[in-house]
């Protein structure tokens, strides 16, 4: 009887673990589009900090990251259980969020050109000053980032509970606390080893094989394409990511794409709603830009004045 018990224990476990891991690699899926932006920004917030101290800033990221996911991890599940009509429109504005994003990320050049030239000037100025003022920017970095970190973490945590708001506490509790862990261990990871590419690079280009100098160089070369290929990427997945989810929560349109693309058949079916759910997603984000922009540089214009 007790070796039934343990057996029917352990085939219940068993079960928990693969729905689990079901539903972690549905929920990894969707929130892919907001992962490769993830990565490129943080890969960008240690540019300018000297290569001895770039592992230790994003091993200190890395760190709030896993604090900023205890507090969204729990307070996710309480949504859930408490207020669980809330997930839909936390789904909605995090579309909406993503779909601003890569919005302002395309009008950036020509929003913020001011701002940027003067934050190029003050990282120059920075650089040029004692180690304690490379400290404080290296503070100052790791704090922005991990500010970053937070919002785009509250969007993976919201699309997974979108996932798996069906199921159980238990069950979303374990789902999101695995993507949470698997997200920061995976995109923390490759931000180290995109870092510190080129140093890679650096050191076989300096070894005595041609092979090796061949390949450091073609590594030298390629790292800052890598971030750009990241940066774009990432800004296209976040209006299909976005555009997805939005369409998603109106099902009259969701229906219209859906039945649209069955005429079609084959590959259709999948094409056109991502193509869809893109266009969808930049509308909005053109749209949500034009408003929020304004309003965001009077709120900065009075509290300048005040």
């Amino acid at each position: 009887m007790a070796g039934a018990n343990l057996l029917a224990l352990i085939d219940d476990i068993a079960t928990i673990l693969d729905d689990v891991s079901l539903m972690t690699k549905a929920a990894t899926k969707k929130t892919a589009g907001v992962l490769g932006d993830d990565l490129a920004l943080n890969a960008q917030q240690v540019t300018g900090v000297k290569p001895a101290r770039e592992l230790p800033v994003v091993w200190a990221v890395a760190k709030g990251s896993l604090v900023n996911k205890a507090i969204l991890v729990p307070g996710a599940v309480a949504i859930s259980f408490f207020v669980p009509w809330l997930v839909t429109p936390l789904l909605m504005l995090g579309g909406a969020y993503l779909c601003f994003e890569g919005a302002e990320k395309l009008a950036h050049k020509f929003l913020h050109a001011k701002e940027d030239e003067q934050h190029k000037d003050e990282l120059r100025e920075a650089l040029k000053q004692p180690d304690v003022d490379v400290k404080t920017l290296e503070k100052r970095k790791i704090k922005g980032a991990i500010r970053t970190d937070f919002i785009l973490s509250a969007e993976i945590i919201a699309i997974t509970l979108g996932v798996v708001a069906g199921t159980g506490i238990g069950m979303q509790f374990a789902v999101l606390s695995v993507v949470a862990v698997m997200i920061t261990v995976g995109v923390y990871g490759l931000v180290a080893g995109i870092v510190k590419l080129d140093d890679g690079g650096l050191y076989l280009t300096q070894q005595d094989s041609k092979l090796a100098q061949k390949i450091g160089r073609g590594i030298l070369w390629l790292a800052p394409y890598m971030m750009k290929t990241l940066s774009i990427l990432g800004t296209i997945a976040m209006f299909l990511v976005g555009g997805g989810i939005l369409v998603h929560g109106i099902p009259l349109v969701y229906n219209a794409i859906e039945h649209f693309a069955m005429d079609f058949g084959g590959l259709s079916t999948t094409l056109i709603p991502m193509l869809a759910n893109g266009l969808i997603g930049l509308l909005a984000g053109a749209l949500l830009v034009a408003v929020i922009t304004p309003l965001l540089r009077m709120w900065e214009a009075r509290s300048e004045a005040s």
